[in-house]
């Protein structure tokens, strides 16, 4: 047998003047505008979110700001609750419920989160509907930016660039006012009497706020955002999403008639890649950066109105929805499959005990501290005293009126029976003075018990442990 040959493949030289890509060339996407029941939603979630987002900030609650991340004074405020850095714990709880919300949500209806809710999906939506209101629709757009330098040109893209940087700063300003109380930030910005972080913070926050979702946009879905990556492991064959159906609209054409070929219902159009915010057609399958808003379902839908075939040629379905042609109702109960449940269930479950805690955690904390530098002094009339801070916490928004007692050895007693005012969502130490007879106890290291109480409208009753020292 004779030895194979081989083959040489002819490689075309590369001049020394080519240049080699090393990235894909960026692409601007216009998105053009778009009506129907998906927008509608996606529009109430913008404002939703931006409601809660600037209005919440200057709703009052017991004088102050109802929610506030105080850093200054180590608090987080939310409406009648006060947290302290010791209540990590809660946010630990909220960090779990949103990681399993964003598991549920994905199984079920694939990335709804990014199509509806992400603040740059949120922001791109709002800073789109400004470049629309001033430099026109997306043809209007297109021409706009391929004149030629002109005095009208750049009017328009310097009122569009600051009301974008207007609504950037504003953004900024409201972001810093839940860490700084806003009624006082605002007057300081007026004075220049900003504080250096106040200052970084607006300027970053709003800045990427005009970065993201001005100039990057798409980018920072195909490029930036990790779940993009990774949301493919966390769909499965009954998981909705977006999805062209090619049995219905192959093969494309420009019109529907009959013909010798017998054309699908898709007309060709392009209106669905026209409006995607990433500029992706959806009739080349499922991808990565399709971040689930439906524009172009809302679109195909009015396209097919229009040439007279049904809704549905792009729709929210599933993989073996398409495979095996079920119905939406089909489609559904195959959507709550024991995934889904799983996930409900745990969700439910971390809400409940999780407010359950937050219903029934105390409200007042107290830790007990021994003097260390004098375990323990004789004193006149031949008893033994110990020293002790008591540091108390109050968790409430209200002053309590706080009483020590002590027990846990033969004639144990307080040098004063100490009554203390403990302030609002208050933190304060105070000295105890601890006495027992000489005679109470053998030499070491003893069991006490200080019983505090806080009488009104926030009673509460506490026992701490501590050790008294006999010598």
């Amino acid at each position: 047998m004779s030895e194979a040959k081989p083959v040489a493949i002819p490689v075309k030289p590369v001049k020394a003047t080519d240049e080699v890509a090393l990235y894909e060339v960026r692409r601007k996407v216009y998105p053009r505008a778009v009506s129907g029941i998906f927008a509608r939603w996606r529009w109430a979630m913008v404002w939703f979110t931006q409601l809660l987002f600037y209005g919440l900030a200057w709703v009052q609650w017991n004088d102050r700001q109802a929610l506030l991340f105080h850093l200054t004074e180590r608090k987080f405020y939310l409406f009648g609750w006060v947290f302290w850095p010791q209540d990590v714990f809660y946010l630990t709880v909220l960090l779990i419920i949103c990681a399993y919300s964003l598991f549920l949500f994905t199984a079920v209806a694939g990335r709804l989160w990014c199509g509806y809710a992400c603040p740059q999906t949120v922001y791109t939506e709002i800073f789109l509907w400004i470049e629309r209101k001033i430099e026109g629709d997306r043809a209007k757009r297109m021409k706009l930016d391929n004149a030629a330098p002109s005095f009208a040109k750049f009017a328009t893209k310097a009122a569009k660039y600051g009301a974008w940087g207007a609504l950037a700063l504003w953004t900024g300003i409201t972001f810093v006012g839940y860490f700084s109380p806003i009624r006082e930030l605002l007057p300081n910005i007026a004075r220049f009497e900003l504080g250096g972080w106040e200052l970084f913070w607006i300027c970053f926050y709003g800045g990427f706020t005009y970065l993201m979702a001005g100039v990057m946009r798409e980018q920072v879905c195909k490029y930036m955002c990790p779940y993009a990556r990774f949301q493919g492991v966390m769909f499965d064959p009954d998981t909705l999403v977006i999805t062209y159906d090619p049995e219905r609209g192959e093969p494309r054409g420009a019109k529907r008639k009959q013909s010798e070929q017998k054309l699908g219902d898709c007309v060709d159009c392009g209106i669905c890649v026209q409006v995607c915010p990433t500029g992706i057609d959806i009739r080349d399958g499922l991808q990565y950066e399709c971040i689930g808003c439906a524009a172009c379902i809302d679109a195909c839908d009015q396209v097919m109105d229009k040439v007279g075939s049904p809704r549905g040629l792009i729709r929210y379905t599933t993989e073996n929805a398409m495979k095996q042609h079920w119905g939406m109702r089909d489609v559904l109960r195959h959507v709550i499959r024991p995934r889904v449940l799983v996930y409900l269930s745990v969700l439910l479950a971390i809400i409940v005990a999780g407010g359950w805690s937050l219903a029934h955690r105390d409200t007042l904390r107290v830790d007990v501290i021994r003097d260390r530098t004098t375990l323990s002094r004789e004193v006149e009339g031949g008893l033994i005293e110990n020293i002790y801070t008591l540091q108390m916490m109050n968790m409430a928004e209200t002053t309590r009126h706080i009483h020590v007692g002590v027990s846990g050895l033969d004639g144990v007693t307080l040098v004063e029976a100490p009554d203390f005012e403990l302030p609002p969502a208050g933190n304060k130490g105070f000295t105890i003075h601890v006495r027992v007879p000489a005679d109470s106890a053998p030499k070491g290291s003893h069991k006490i018990v200080f019983d505090i109480r806080s009488d009104g409208a926030e009673a509460a009753r506490l026992s701490e442990k501590a050790s008294f020292m006999m010598p």
